[in-house]
């Protein structure tokens, strides 16, 4: 498995375990997305995400050591090897999905791990893929046939993207009128790029 490493971009993703569903109602994403806030905005920026009810995608900046300085159980890095950092920020990602299970767990009367054993988590290293991977993440719902219209969707950063004028839609897209005809002719060459 990759490591993370600070100031490095990833697509991480998992899935439900088994036939489980990860978001059987609405309160489950919001629930979700709180603890996510909690758990992972100290140590992650997020760039774009999609959540289906039995898998999620992120993009996500791992922030440098310097922006993590401050953060509890961050504040003495020197001194340890890369490994020791990697798992540090992995912590970070497994408190976040025990967190969920338990109160996931507890309110639906279920045992056991809910996500497969490891998330996946893919280096992102170019341009051309960070650009397709936005477009993946927002266009999946369609793909995977939990809906027909990816605007409507209200569980990406695709509106997000657009509301808070994102650096990242100005630097990959130029404005919101090309972001949105990009995520229109997307198709399935690209999604091919990206198939778990």
């Amino acid at each position: 498995m990759i490591p993370l490493e600070f100031g490095r971009y990833y697509h991480i993703y998992n899935h439900a375990n088994g036939e489980d569903l990860l978001f059987r109602e609405e309160k489950n994403y919001t629930f979700f997305l709180e603890k996510y806030h909690k758990y992972l905005d100290s140590v992650v920026e997020t760039i774009a995400w999609c959540l289906m009810p039995n898998h999620f995608h992120l993009l996500v900046r791992i922030k440098s050591d310097e922006e993590i300085a401050d953060h509890p159980g961050f504040e003495n890095l020197d001194g340890l090897s890369d490994k020791e950092k990697s798992n540090l920020i992995s912590k970070q990602f497994s408190n976040f999905f025990n967190s969920y299970t338990k109160a996931f767990n507890k309110v639906y009367q279920r045992r056991g791990s809910l996500f497969l054993k490891n998330f996946k988590r893919k280096e992102i290293t170019d341009d051309k893929y960070f650009r397709n991977l936005i477009l993946y993440l927002h266009n999946n719902p369609v793909h995977h046939r939990f809906t027909t219209d990816f605007e409507k969707y209200p569980w990406t950063s695709y509106q997000s993207f657009i509301h808070q004028q994102s650096d990242y839609l100005i630097q990959y897209f130029d404005d919101v009128k090309n972001y949105h005809h990009a995520h229109k002719i997307y198709h399935t060459t690209i999604e091919m790029e990206f198939e778990e």
